[in-house]
Order: C-alpha cells, then structure tokens, then sequence
C-alpha cells in the first residue's frame, strides 16, 4: 500500500524507511493516510500560490503546541490542554481580577499601521509586512533600548551587557529559560563553551556563502583559501550536525506532532525549518517567559535580539551556536528575507504591557496581530518549502498569510480564558462581542451561555473560511512539501472541530 500511495504522489519523495518511522505512531497514521488522499485526490489545476502552503506546516507548530487532551468545563470557557504548559482544564482558582487593560498603543497609531496594509487578490487579507509606526511609543522605546544597548557594547564591550535569562551558575544563551531547560531536560547549548570555534564555523560557512550575499564587516571575516586547507573542516561540518541536532531537539520538545512531520521532509528542509523553528522560540520567550530580578530587562533583550538579526543576515554574524544553523540556512537559501523576522519582533512589541495592545477594537486590528505572529512563520518558510513549476512566492502570499490569519484565531479561540485570567490579554474583537452580547467580565468569569457559544461559532466560521483560502495552495506547494503540509493543516484543523463539539 506504501508503495502505491507513493507513486499516486506524484513526486513527493518519501522513503520508506522514513514513512516507517513517521507512522508508528497510529494518530500520525490516521492523519499520514487522510493527508495522502487529500494530496493526491486534490490535484486541482488552480493558479494560486504554492509557497504560501509553505507556512502553513510551520505555522501550525509555531503557534500552538501538541494537543493531549481537550475538556470543557462546567462552568466554563471551552479550554484545550497543551503539553507545553502541561495545563489540564479544571474549575478556575479564585482569581484576582485582571480586566484592567495595559495597552500602551493610541488610537492614531493603531490607525497608522492599518491604513498602510495591502489588500491582496481583492479579498479578506492584508499584507502588513514591513509596516510600523517609528513614531509609537513601542518603536520609540525599542530604538532607545537599542541605542543604550550599543551604547554600552560600545564603551565595555559586549561582555559588559548581561542578556537573557541567568541559569544556575552559568548564563545562559538568549530565549533559554527555566520553561525550555524543563522541556528539554537539560541545558541548551551547552555542548561547547569554545566561542572560538564557534566564530571559526562561522567564518568557514561565510566563506562558501556565494558571492554579495553578506556584506564586509571586521567582525565578519571570511576564509582565504590558504586558511580553508589548513583548518579542519571535518570538526567544523561536526559542529554544525550538532547544532543542527540540538536545533531538533528543542523543536522536538515542544512541538513533537510538528517534529515528526518534519521527519517526512528532505534532510535539508528539515533541519532548515529547525532553525528557523528555534529563532522563533526564542523570541517567544524573550517576551512571553517569567522574569527573575536577576535576569535583565525583556526590552533590552528584545533590542538586542533584533540587532543579532540584523547583523546575521546583513554580515552572518553569529553569537552563540544555535545562531550557525539560522545562518547556514540563509546561506543555502539565499532568498530568505529578513522583514518577516522583523516584523515578527513587532508582534512581540504588540504583547508587552504598557507599550503594545491587550484589547482589539475590531477584526482588523486583530489581523495586524495574526500577521505579525503567525503569518510571518509562512513567509520565513516560502524559500525553504519552495513554489511547483510555474508559481512564485509573489503568487504564493496570499495563501500564506490566510494560513497564519487561521491559526492564530484557532489559537486565540483554544486559549480564551488562559489568555485572559493568566495574561491580562483579550484579543477578541469587541466589536464583535457587543454584536454577540458577549461581555469581557463574563470572559474572565469563564461563564457560558448561548450568547457566547453564538459568538464562537461565528469566529469558528472565520477562521475556517481563511482555512480555505489557504487550502488552495496545496497542491501547488513543491512535491516534497505537499504531505507534510497537509498533514499539519489536516491535525490543526481538527481544533475547531473539537472546540464546536464541546459546545
């Protein structure tokens, strides 16, 4: 049967020992056969994007994390439990109420940024990308912190500026705290404390970059080719396998349906989207993790993050060893844009109290948010996922971001009450929720009446009809691609179902 369902596949290139791998888990089989009947049952002939499926399988790890279980409770907000909070759905704890909103963002200049969108194909979605407001407060404060943290680097040195989160009895690698040190099980990173061997590996790599990709920089040196006979390539090419490895490995731990869709792509793909799976981690837990008072303050990290960013793809500047397989994958795809990974560091401004939005007036407004953090994800994988003959990442846009729009209202609707009691945030519309009758008060009450159910039927219907729109690319994603974006698409999709059968 294998051997069958690979030949209707048309191209996608999957080994047998790779589909055994994948499918001795009986729910990834279930999903492994739908998946291959939707691929192939579904080759329609439809100019739309290919690439812009792209994101949808890493999106749909991005931004949720796997399921174990789902309840509802009794008098309560339907909830989803998820591996990575390990969080089960139980009678809501006396809780002091957080319905102060901290939005640090005024009404012109939330009106600023959408008014630059771009409607793409005349329909429901809008481009943001490279959209910001340098006049904000956000901005504003980001570009100071930016500019004290150079200051600093500037008169002591980078090892004056205290990063990230302090570990115990050492300091740790930026974006790692105690919650990924738990789901990995050990220290990340912590394989090599050689930084000179690090910053030779990354030389090395520059210098097979081709030519004009990196622009010259002091701290950015390349290898002459007298230097490149004399080092050994063997233990740097190990030394990358081993970023490479532990790249996987945190992928693994948080995102395990995700990783073993990961297993059916060409080795390269897979351990590219590792990579760019671990930058976003990290900037996720920039912002979103708990803070010690030793640890330094989010929005020097989040300054200094994005200057890391630019200095990679601007001159391949590394910083540690989780940064070689982000740069090894700009190298081998050299079409990797930067703006997405910005803009994406905007979305994380847009979640910081005091500075970014906690309350959403209406839908579009929400969708700035959904590009921001999840369709981003998409347009980080457009190179890596690759277009069918005849498409273009152009063409393949729309479809992208429809998939982040999907996702991340599925995941706004998974995590209502978390969101709102834990976080103090409410991303769904209020206008929509006055047209409902449904009150914020009664979102942090976790209390359910027929209003509410009426009002998340309408988002389900939202979220699944940008699912459509998605869907279209498909088929026109690179053979190689096809089954494993299906089969994310096809596991995701099944949280609207399960949140519209819990009532």
């Amino acid at each position: 049967k294998l051997k069958e369902e690979n030949k209707l596949l048309d191209g996608i290139h999957i080994t047998r020992n790779s589909l055994f791998k994948c499918v001795s888990s009986v729910s990834f089989n279930n999903i492994l056969n739908k998946s291959i009947s939707a691929v192939v049952g579904e080759q329609q002939n439809m100019k739309v994007s290919s690439t812009a499926l792209s994101g949808l399988f890493l999106v749909s790890a991005y931004v949720t994390c796997p399921i174990n279980a789902f309840t509802v409770q009794q008098s309560g907000i339907t909830k989803i439990a998820r591996s990575r909070t390990s969080m089960s759905i139980s009678p809501l704890e006396e809780t002091e109420s957080q319905s102060t909103s901290r939005s640090g963002r005024t009404r012109e200049e939330i009106e600023n940024e959408l008014s630059s969108g771009r409607i793409l194909e005349d329909g429901p979605v809008i481009d943001f990308g490279s959209i910001k407001d340098t006049s904000s407060k956000a901005e504003r404060a980001l570009l100071q912190a930016k500019d004290d943290y150079l200051a600093a680097v500037s008169s002591g040195g980078k090892e004056s500026v205290q990063l990230g989160f302090a570990g115990t009895g050492q300091q740790r690698l930026m974006g790692i705290n105690d919650e990924v040190v738990q789901e990995v099980g050990r220290e990340v990173g912590a394989f090599i404390d050689d930084d000179e061997k690090i910053q030779l590996c990354a030389a090395y790599l520059r210098s097979k970059a081709g030519k004009g990709l990196f622009e010259e920089n002091d701290d950015a040196k390349t290898l002459s080719e007298a230097e490149l006979n004399s080092i050994d390539k063997s233990a740097l090419d190990a030394l990358l396998i081993e970023a490479y490895a532990e790249s996987g490995t945190v992928t693994e731990a948080f995102a395990k349906t995700f990783y073993l869709g990961t297993q059916l792509l060409p080795e390269a793909a897979q351990k590219a989207i590792w990579a760019v799976y671990v930058w976003c981690r990290r900037t996720d837990e920039i912002v979103d993790a708990p803070r010690q008072p030793e640890d330094t303050n989010m929005l020097t990290d989040l300054s200094a993050w994005e200057i890391r960013l630019e200095n990679l793809f601007k001159y391949g500047i590394v910083e540690d060893v989780l940064d070689l397989p982000l740069l090894d994958c700009k190298i081998n795809y050299p079409k990797l844009p930067i703006e997405p990974f910005t803009d994406m560091v905007r979305g994380m401004l847009m979640d910081i109290p005091d500075l970014g939005q906690d309350r959403y007036e209406t839908f579009e407004e929400l969708h700035l948010y959904c590009y921001r953090v999840a369709g981003t994800v998409g347009l980080m994988s457009m190179p890596v996922f690759g277009c069918a003959p005849g498409y273009t990442e152009a063409v393949a846009k729309e479809p992208a971001l429809s998939l982040g729009v999907a996702f991340q209202i599925t995941n706004i609707l998974r995590d209502v009450g978390e969101d709102a009691v834990k976080r103090g945030r409410v991303y769904l519309p209020r206008d929509d929720m006055e047209r409902f009758g449904v009150t914020e008060e009664q979102i942090l009450a976790q209390r359910l009446d027929d209003n509410y159910i009426a009002f998340m039927k309408f988002q389900i219907e939202r979220a699944r009809m940008y699912y459509d729109r998605a869907l279209r690319g498909v088929p026109m994603l690179s053979p190689e691609s096809r089954l494993p974006v299906q089969s994310s698409l096809d596991c995701y999709g099944k949280i609207l179902d399960k949140i519209e059968e819990n009532g």
